[in-house]
């Protein structure tokens, strides 16, 4: 039996009644520690207990959170170990397991939440006075204290997992399910949009899936605008599961006119549907710093960036259209009958300007594949980043899908232009709304794929996104990137990562990367790495006050249903089971 919580009737208003002791122990603490966790000798059989289990400990005036790391076989008499007990009497071997021969949990502490003074107590009074004041805060902390040798462990109920994460409703998002009681998991979407944030796993992992469902929430609760630069055209119009061949609603179809369509260039199809609206990119649109983003794709050698700054100081915003006027080797005659560059050559420009006539035909030619894109023209029928910023600033979400043009280059090039512009145009109105008064923007979040192509190391510095990584929303602006390799994002970015939802991940690197900046590295590498695939995330950072490992939702009828505002069929608090065993996450 557990021991009496101190108080339990009459429990603080923060601590749902319900949350009172009701599980059976797992079993007690036998020792650890605040660094290297808590060791808990188990009273139940070892396979009942999985790694990532979410336990619960009362030990005194406090209530501690935390996750089974790891599980170890241990024995008094090592002899006992070593000889088959199925040799023995059914007697002897029942004496043996659960005494002689045992199995400890190690356990990551997270959390305690302190429950006061016992109600009998001379100080209670004072206590609650404090709490009421709003001088003592009462809910969850950082473990500072260890519990009691002995003190009881058992798994969470769903009052804990409730006191923890929060329930379902307003800016809570139930993301999924805890893996061994399956209760609802929330993300807080308001916290959740307040820094950048990233979904990682390795390919054929379900990120789209669990992009989708993000986005959804953030769609369905109106926490901030979303921009989604969407490189395969995935998440707009409705899709096809690839391996199990069956229809996956888009994002379009479960918000309506909601969530707008922007096609890249004029007359784009995207699955076989006219977008909402198009856009185009002006020659006027483009920086040097955009151009020099591709410096590897273009194949640009190091000369190209003298060439680029030369000719945005001859042209200003005009210097991609007269660069690409101008006539590769054209020559004339002059009076002495030499050959000469002509006046309207790339050569003749480049004498006049101390740069090198091979360098900057060399750029003139391999700017060529840019200036014949079909999205990019001289003068666009509208403005494509005012068209993007009504939208976003009148309740509805843009999803640029990249329809036929869904190549690297066209992904790098578009998405930066279009960031950086945009991103101009919530500083200027956040500078207004500080300086002046006027209404504040949208929070808004751009959602990514490919992250690490625009957030490598090399080229982090010189994208838009790398500066709203660093900003912490100081703009109203964040990020979602979307990855299967976060080793081969800056580091720098990844530590400016709130909030981080991982799929399994096998490369050491990769690993690192996602847990890199963050308390409890080591105990959460090892369950990292034995996430069941296409089922088990892992959460953890800012969006959520503990990591843990959960078996993400499914994305099927029931949830788009729930989206479209209509009644969900799980009451509060109802355990989540799978309809049917062999049925696959997505």
């Amino acid at each position: 039996m557990l021991p009496d919580v101190p108080g339990v009737s009459h429990l603080p208003e923060w601590v749902s009644p319900s949350s009172s002791p009701t599980s059976a122990p797992l079993g007690y603490i036998v020792g650890g520690g605040l660094k290297e966790g808590f060791r808990i000798r188990l009273t139940v059989p070892a396979d009942t207990v999985q790694e990532g289990s979410f336990v619960v400990c009362e030990s005194g005036r406090y209530r501690y959170f935390g996750l089974v790391t790891d599980l170890q076989l241990g024995a008094t008499d090592p002899r006992f170990a070593d000889e088959q007990s199925d040799r023995l009497p059914a007697v002897m071997r029942r004496a043996l397991y659960g005494k002689t021969l045992y199995t400890t949990l190690a356990v990551y502490p997270t959390l305690m939440l302190d429950l006061g003074p016992d109600l009998t107590a001379p100080e209670r009074a004072e206590w609650q006075a404090r709490v009421d004041s709003g001088e003592e805060n009462p809910g969850p902390k950082p473990v500072k204290t260890v519990p009691a040798h002995h003190a009881p462990t058992r798994p969470a109920d769903a009052a804990d997992v409730a006191a923890i994460f929060g329930q379902e409703g307003g800016t809570n998002f139930v993301v999924g399910h805890t893996i061994e009681q399956g209760y609802p998991v929330c993300l807080d979407l308001e916290r959740f949009v307040k820094r950048s944030s990233g979904i990682f796993g390795a390919t054929g992992t379900g990120k789209s899936f669990l992009t989708r469902m993000v986005l959804a929430g953030l769609m369905k609760s109106d926490v901030a605008a979303a921009l989604v630069f969407d490189m395969h055209n995935e998440y707009g119009y409705d899709d096809r599961d690839a391996d199990r061949g069956t229809p996956v609603r888009g994002l379009k179809s479960m918000f309506g006119q909601k969530v707008q369509i922007a096609g890249l260039g004029k007359d784009t199809r995207v699955r076989g549907s006219s977008a909402d609206f198009t856009l185009e990119l002006a020659l006027g649109d483009f920086g040097a710093a955009d151009i020099l983003l591709l410096a590897e794709t273009l194949d640009l050698n190091e000369t190209a960036a003298v060439t680029l700054g030369a000719l945005e100081r001859s042209f200003d915003r005009r210097w991609f259209a007269e660069f690409m006027a101008m006539k590769p080797g054209a020559v004339i005659e002059d009076d002495n009958g030499r050959k000469v560059p002509a006046g309207d050559s790339v050569a003749y420009w480049a004498n006049g300007q101390n740069v090198h006539p091979t360098a900057a035909e060399s750029l003139h030619r391999k700017l060529q594949p840019i200036y014949r894109k079909s999205y990019v023209v001289e003068r666009p029928a509208a403005d494509a980043v005012k068209a993007i910023v009504d939208q976003l600033e009148n309740g509805r979400h843009v999803i640029l899908s990249f329809g036929e043009h869904d190549n690297e280059l066209d992904y790098m090039l578009v998405s930066n232009v279009l960031t950086r512009r945009i991103r101009q145009e919530w500083v200027r109105k956040t500078e207004n709304h500080k300086s002046f008064g006027e209404a504040p923007p949208r929070p808004l979040v751009i959602a990514v794929e490919e992250a690490h192509k625009l957030l490598s190391p090399t080229v982090a510095g010189q994208t838009a996104f790398g500066t709203i990584a660093r900003e912490l929303r100081k703009y109203n602006v964040t990020l979602l990137i979307v990855d299967q390799r976060p080793s081969g994002i800056d580091d720098e970015v990844m530590s400016q990562l709130g909030t981080r939802v991982t799929g399994w991940l096998g490369d050491e690197d990769d690993i690192r990367a996602v847990l890199s900046g963050l308390a409890g590295r080591e105990q959460l590498r090892g369950m990292l790495a034995r996430l069941q695939e296409k089922e088990e995330v892992l959460l953890l950072g800012w969006g959520v006050k503990m990591p843990i490992p959960i078996r993400s939702r499914r994305y099927d009828q029931r949830f788009y249903d729930e989206m479209r505002g209509r009644p969900s069929p799980t009451l509060p608090g109802e355990r989540y089971t799978l309809q049917n065993a062999n049925d696959d996450l997505f």
